[in-house]
């Protein structure tokens, strides 16, 4: 029988955070993640950019607003390690404007990762 894992997801709005963050992942035995650029709904709604300043805002600073998406496949012994460590590194997820992070079980896992 294969290990349980989860798909946790890591909305991260300090993207300065974001390399030492992958670092410290690696060093709590996350061995691989997927970084997606995104931006979140209340951040497009609560845009403007029919007004001038608005059209100014976006074209000065395109992605002022955006976040980055972390995708962890972890084992799930792994999921508090990550948890804390994601929590300590970033200051506390209890602070707005920092992150967001949720696991979803996984119930299935086909293809092989590259060792590289």
């Amino acid at each position: 029988m294969e290990k349980p894992m989860q798909l946790l997801v890591l909305i991260l709005n300090k993207k300065e955070c974001l390399e030492e963050l992958l670092d410290v992942l690696i060093d709590a035995g996350v061995k691989g993640a997927t970084v997606i650029e995104s931006t979140g709904m209340a951040r497009i709604v609560g845009e403007d950019t029919r007004s001038l300043f608005g059209s100014i805002r976006m074209l000065v600073d395109p992605d002022l607003e955006s976040n980055r998406t972390v995708l962890m496949a972890v084992d799930e012994h792994l999921v508090e390690k990550v948890r804390f460590t994601v929590n300590e590194l970033l200051g506390g997820l209890d602070k707005p404007d920092t992150a967001v992070l949720f696991g979803l079980p996984i119930t299935f896992f086909d293809g092989k990762v590259s060792k590289e």
